[in-house]
C-alpha cells in the first residue's frame, strides 16, 4: 500500500480580499510539482468568499466540476441556462464537456460562504454538457459514510463522466468505521478531514488526520482502511482512478 499526507498548513493559499482560497494541489499561481494531482482528481480547493463577492462568467471544458457548500449558500448561473441557489448541505456537479461557462457568487450580500470546488479528469472527452444538484440536508445520516457521487445516474447521490465514488460522514468521537476501495485495482482514496480529528490505519501504516488535512492510499488490495474519530469529525471520502 501507497500513502502520501498533506498537511493543511502546507496547502497553496491565496488572498484576493473577496476570497481566500487554499489549493490541496496545484491551481492559478500555487504551484508545485509534487503535488499536480492524485490520480484524476485534479483540484481540491477550499475557498472562503466574503458576502457579495465570486467568480464572474468564465469557461470550462472537459472537465467534471463538484461544489459543495459548507457554509453560507452560492448562486450559480451557466450557458446551459441554469441559475440556482446552492446551499450547505447541497451537492453540485457540472459535466464541462464540449465547454460551458459560469458564474459563482456568494449568494449573501453580509455573510461568508464556505465551499470545497472539485474537479476530476473526465473517463469521456467532449459529451454534451450536463448540470445536476441534489439536497442532501438532514438524510445524511450521522455516524456512518453516506455516498453522495458516483459513475452512475441509477445510484445514490449525484453522477459523473468517471469511476469515482464521493462518502461524507459526521463522526461523534470514538467512533470507528472503515472503507474498503470498490475497485481497489484501479483505484485510490483521497481523505479531506473537513472537521475535527481522525487516525487512519492502513495496513501497517498509522497517520493522523487535524483539520484540513488530506491524506491518500492506493494499492491498497481488498485491505480496508480503518478510521477512528478522536473528537468530532467531518469528513469526506474521495475514490478515484489513479490513472490518467
Amino acid at each position: 500500500m501507497q500513502t502520501l499526507l498533506h498537511k493543511a498548513q502546507t496547502r497553496g493559499s491565496a488572498n484576493h480580499g473577496w476570497l481566500q482560497a487554499n489549493h490541496t494541489f496545484s491551481f492559478a499561481s500555487y504551484r508545485d510539482p509534487s503535488r499536480m494531482h492524485f490520480g484524476v482528481l485534479r483540484v481540491l480547493n477550499d475557498d472562503l468568499i466574503a458576502g457579495g463577492g465570486g467568480f464572474g462568467t468564465h469557461p470550462h471544458d472537459n472537465m467534471e466540476i463538484i461544489t459543495i457548500p459548507l457554509k453560507g449558500a452560492l448562486a450559480h448561473k451557466d450557458s446551459m441556462g441554469n441559475a440556482s441557489v446552492i446551499h450547505a448541505g447541497d451537492v453540485q456537479v457540472m459535466s464541462a464537456g464540449t465547454g460551458v461557462y459560469h458564474s459563482e457568487f456568494n449568494h449573501y450580500p453580509d455573510k461568508e460562504c464556505n465551499l470545497l470546488q472539485i474537479w476530476l479528469f473526465p473517463n469521456q472527452r467532449n459529451v454534451a454538457p450536463r448540470y445536476q444538484q441534489i439536497s442532501f440536508g438532514e438524510k445524511l445520516l450521522h455516524n456512518q459514510l453516506n455516498q453522495i457521487l458516483s459513475p452512475s445516474e441509477k445510484d445514490e447521490g449525484v453522477w459523473i463522466y468517471q469511476n469515482a465514488y464521493f462518502h461524507l460522514g459526521k463522526f461523534n468521537v470514538g467512533t470507528n468505521f472503515s472503507y474498503t476501495l470498490k475497485d481497489p485495482a484501479n483505484n485510490g482514496l483521497y481523505a479531506f478531514l473537513i472537521e475535527g480529528q481522525m487516525q487512519v490505519k492502513a495496513q501497517d501504516q498509522t497517520l493522523d488526520l487535524h483539520k484540513r488535512d488530506g491524506a491518500g492510499f492506493w494499492e491498497t488490495t481488498q485491505t480496508p482502511l480503518e478510521f477512528k474519530a478522536l473528537a468530532d469529525s467531518h469528513i469526506l471520502l474521495m475514490e478515484v482512478p489513479m490513472a490518467l
